[in-house]
């Protein structure tokens, strides 16, 4: 919920992927709130196309924010409208329900397609569900891609693990094979950010300084290890208000902060555990990658294990991009009419494509052959 985040690919949707630019938008703090007070509003919907409240508006601003960090980016690179094929859009999420096959992102396709006058790919996850899947993670296919061009590289026959820490930490597991396996293991940095605004104000604990000052408190590890998503077998996936937010008044800030970055390391190692054979690397991407703390310890527990980890910034690729690169993947398969997703990624019962298209008013839809 900090930004847009904008990436330009080239790619064929299938093992060709040429990464160009990206950029970040942050959203301002009264935006922020929004969309706080509209994960408070979406617990009432029942049904996907349901907006209560003010989230019909917000939708839209959300939108024309989009566009215009779109326009920025455009101007920055040099680059035209009529340049770009496709948008993926992603959108906000502010409800992710699949025990109930409801998840909700904010955003107007059609809109931005007026807006910008390109093709805009939106609404990815809900044909998953239509078909059984969680409706997440989306972002394998694209580590399926991007595992294909470093396979030659790789020095061993081992799997790859990517892991994406957001709010909620989630790996792809990547076989010497090209098995794809992927599902949300747990709290990233949302535990960790809940529990330094409540303390500080500050929205998250930049550079982990907070964190690196404190000491760890093996208590708190332990209670959110008992909890029983943990035990779930994959694939699976979280809503960002599936772990309760830390409240201990006997615990200082550095020391909550320092045992949460612990925890979100914990979580990771204890879902690779979980996987058919353990990898030889893990790429991490996402903002925990920021955090030197979560990835002190994730090296730590990884090296006893003889598995190396590395950011995805030092695997060539970009910690901060890697989603918005995938949307732009799947966009692209999703015009296709290639899957997005798979029984062993999101639980869905066959490989699904899915997406909605949305072309500006007066233009003619580009063939699926193109």
């Amino acid at each position: 919920m900090d930004g847009i985040d904008v990436a330009l690919i080239q790619s064929d949707g299938g093992n060709f992927v040429k990464r160009g630019p990206s950029a970040f938008t942050p959203y301002e703090q009264t935006t922020r709130q929004r969309i706080e007070a509209a994960l408070m509003q979406a617990r009432t919907i029942k049904d996907r196309h349901q907006r209560p409240g003010k989230l019909t508006a917000l939708e839209r601003e959300l939108t024309d924010l989009h566009h215009q960090a779109i326009g920025q980016f455009l101007t920055a690179n040099k680059l035209s409208s009529g340049e770009i094929d496709l948008i993926g859009f992603h959108g906000q999420t502010i409800l992710h329900k699949p025990e109930d096959g409801l998840t909700i992102q904010l955003g107007d396709g059609q809109h931005l397609a007026d807006q910008t006058g390109i093709e805009v790919i939106y609404d990815m996850r809900a044909n998953d569900m239509e078909h059984d899947g969680q409706g997440a993670p989306l972002v394998p296919a694209y580590h399926g891609a991007l595992f294909s061009n470093i396979a030659a590289q790789m020095k061993n026959e081992k799997a790859v693990v990517f892991a994406n820490i957001g709010g909620i930490s989630n790996l792809t597991y990547v076989g010497s094979d090209g098995q794809l396996i992927a599902f949300d293991s747990g709290p990233g940095n949302c535990l960790i950010d809940q529990w330094i605004h409540e303390r500080t104000g500050l929205d998250f604990d930049e550079g982990g300084a907070i964190a690196g000052s404190g000491n760890i408190v093996d208590t708190i590890c332990s209670h959110y290890l008992r909890h029983p998503y943990l035990s779930l077998p994959f694939p699976k996936s979280l809503d960002r208000k599936d772990f309760q937010p830390l409240i201990d008044n006997n615990v200082s800030t550095a020391d909550g902060a320092r045992s949460l970055a612990r925890l979100t390391a914990l979580i990771l190692m204890a879902s690779i555990d979980q996987l058919p054979t353990l990898p030889g690397l893990v790429i991490v991407c996402g903002g925990g990658t920021l955090n030197p703390v979560i990835m002190a310890e994730l090296r730590a527990l990884s090296q006893e294990k003889n598995i190396q980890v590395v950011t995805a910034d030092e695997s060539s690729f970009s910690s901060s991009a890697m989603e918005a690169e995938a949307f732009a993947y799947l966009a692209i398969r999703a015009k296709l009419g290639e899957p997005l997703t798979y029984p062993m990624t999101t639980g869905c019962s066959q490989p699904v494509s899915g997406g909605k298209s949305a072309l500006p008013d007066g233009m003619e839809a580009i063939p699926k052959s193109a």
